[in-house]
């Protein structure tokens, strides 16, 4: 829904619904992909699945096409995880990728209420491996130091989008 259109990725914890509430907070366009795009599906066909699974997390290619079609706004961003991101990943203009360090990650994840996923000591685990390996997140993408107080993460994102060129 921009005329540029930004992905927020990161591993469960990192901070992309913070920062999307922030965004939305200073008046951008933020979508949140974990709410408005995700099901549960096969990351190849898009075939959706019963039960819920990180591997199966995966957003409705059509619909973020349809949203990045639209040119309504300046800029968008697109915040959340999907394992399907390889789908739809050259639709963006830039693809940030928030990162922390395993301290603060699980205690992040510590926090979580019992229902939201990666409190569970499994879904922790998963998350740190996830950080560690990074096989999970889009390569080549700006990484975004997500240790650092909210706004100032915030602010970042957007010095670095004010520096490119669209294409």
């Amino acid at each position: 829904m921009g005329k540029r259109n930004f992905l927020i990725e990161g591993v469960s914890g990192t901070g992309k619904t913070s920062i999307c509430d922030e965004l939305q907070r200073r008046g951008y366009h933020a979508v949140h992909g974990d709410r408005e795009l995700a099901f549960q599906g096969d990351p190849e066909t898009g075939i959706p699945t019963d039960g819920l699974s990180h591997e199966h997390h995966i957003w409705d290619i059509d619909k973020v096409k349809a949203l990045v079609a639209n040119k309504d706004n300046e800029l968008t961003f697109f915040c959340g995880g999907s394992r399907n991101f390889s789908k739809f990943i050259d639709l963006f203009d830039g693809v940030f990728v928030l990162d922390v360090d395993s301290n603060t990650l699980n205690q992040r994840l510590m926090l979580r209420p019992e229902d939201e996923w990666g409190s569970k000591p499994a879904e922790r685990e998963l998350a740190l491996r996830l950080l560690q390996t990074k096989e999970d997140i889009p390569k080549n993408a700006m990484t975004i130091n997500a240790t650092k107080p909210l706004a100032e993460v915030v602010d970042e994102i957007i010095r670095q989008i004010n520096g490119q060129k669209s294409h």
